[in-house]
């Protein structure tokens, strides 16, 4: 079975979510973790989960979505969010982007601090944003003893030292299609281990694409594993249960057993 462990549904349309689901199904994909990335997409993610067996939430705050401080109100919420179903099983989508027009570092700090508390809290896996940013990021996972509930550095693109620093740190890779096109990031994934690497999407509405069929969605996992196995030199079948045991691996025996429970 395939598990998609970063995608975010709750940003399309809901008229559209059973046919993402159906197509999905027949790629093989029996999960898919929606991430929010505010509170209210955080919100629709718990009420996707409730309403399709095959999804599952994550809550969080996205660095971009950080333009003020982080306020008391906003944590409880998430606190709330986090205790209202068993299918919330990771925080997703926390972070830090360090782009030019990215909202300021001081106010992303204290949001992503406050959120791998929560994390910690609640031992939820940390499925975490990062875009040049990646020594600051690893440097407050450990600060705040983020690897403690460990996690996932999603839609991961970065070079093999920082994957290594990650890994070290007790969390896992995530690769997506950027794996399909970019030949360093291939040559990176060659020499990690396979026990740390799962799979994504990051699957979002597209409409700046020409059309609706060339839209990311959780089907196209299936192209992401055929590209890993032929790196891999590791059949599909194989791999299938290598990853499928790693992103279980990063939910914990608590949220895995949720997770069984609704598709399996």
């Amino acid at each position: 079975m395939l598990i998609d462990c970063h995608a975010h549904l709750a940003d399309y349309e809901p008229t559209e979510i059973p046919s993402i689901l159906k197509r999905a199904k027949k790629a093989g994909v029996g999960a898919i973790i929606s991430a929010g990335t505010n509170i209210q997409s955080s919100s629709r993610c718990i009420d996707l989960s409730l309403q399709y067996p095959s999804i599952f939430a994550g809550i969080g705050i996205h660095p971009s979505d950080i333009t003020n401080p982080i306020t008391d109100l906003k944590i409880n919420k998430l606190y709330d969010l986090a205790k209202s179903t068993e299918k919330l099983v990771v925080m997703s989508e926390i972070g830090l982007d360090f782009q030019i027009h990215s909202p300021d570092r001081k106010l992303q700090y204290d949001a992503f601090r406050q959120q791998i508390r929560i994390a910690r809290e609640l031992n939820l896996p940390i499925i975490f944003h990062s875009r040049n940013a990646h020594s600051e990021t690893l440097r407050l996972l450990k600060e705040e003893r983020g690897y403690e509930v460990g996690g996932v550095m999603h839609y991961f693109q970065g070079d093999l030292s920082i994957a290594k620093s990650a890994i070290d740190l007790g969390f896992h890779i995530s690769l997506a299609k950027p794996l399909l096109r970019l030949d360093e990031l291939q040559k990176t994934t060659q020499n990690l281990p396979l026990e740390s690497l799962v799979i994504e999407t990051d699957s979002y509405p597209q409409p700046f694409k020409s059309k609706r069929s060339l839209w990311t969605e959780p089907r196209h996992l299936k192209e992401i594993i055929e590209k890993l196995s032929e790196l891999k030199n590791e059949n599909v079948q194989n791999l299938e249960k290598i990853l499928e045991k790693n992103i279980f691996n990063v939910l914990g025996t608590k949220n895995s057993e949720i997770v069984k429970k609704f598709i399996l």
